[in-house]
């Protein structure tokens, strides 16, 4: 009687990314994640990743020990064996080309998560969620007069 050979894949959060006659490499999403939002942030322009909402929750999820970090907020992927889909909430910078922006952002996610996980990236889908404008940085000046003296 023959015995299959064939192994199924993990259905959690780890995926095959190369199986050979030495063994099988697994990535976790979480991984496809944090990889995406880096590669995300690196192109100027991109103010953020994440939404305010996303942006909110990263920030509580900060300060909560052994939460991990930020760095997957506004970062949503589907991996399977092969192949990763990516959907990335971003906050521009005011002035940049949002379109141009968009396919550097895309071009960069697919060029890091092909190149460090070895799987194919089939759609990046980019959501532009707010414009950050300069003066969002400023702080309201002190006033030079005081009630008591």
């Amino acid at each position: 009687m023959a015995q299959s050979t064939a192994v199924k894949p993990d259905t959690g959060t780890a995926r095959p990314a190369d199986d050979t006659e030495l063994g099988r490499t697994t990535i976790a999403s979480s991984v496809v994640q944090k990889v995406a939002g880096i590669a995300a942030r690196e192109i100027s322009g991109v103010h953020a990743v994440g939404g305010g909402v996303s942006r909110a929750f990263g920030a509580l999820r900060e300060r909560i020990p052994g939460a991990g970090t930020a760095s997957t907020a506004g970062v949503a992927v589907e991996v399977g064996e092969r192949q990763a889909a990516v959907d990335l909430d971003i906050i521009v910078e005011y002035g940049a080309s949002i379109v141009d922006l968009a396919r550097a952002v895309r071009r960069n996610v697919i060029g890091q998560v092909e190149r460090m996980t070895g799987l194919e990236v089939i759609e990046v889908n980019i959501a532009v969620n707010d414009i950050h404008l300069p003066e969002d940085d400023e702080e309201t000046a002190p006033s030079t007069g005081s009630r008591v003296e």
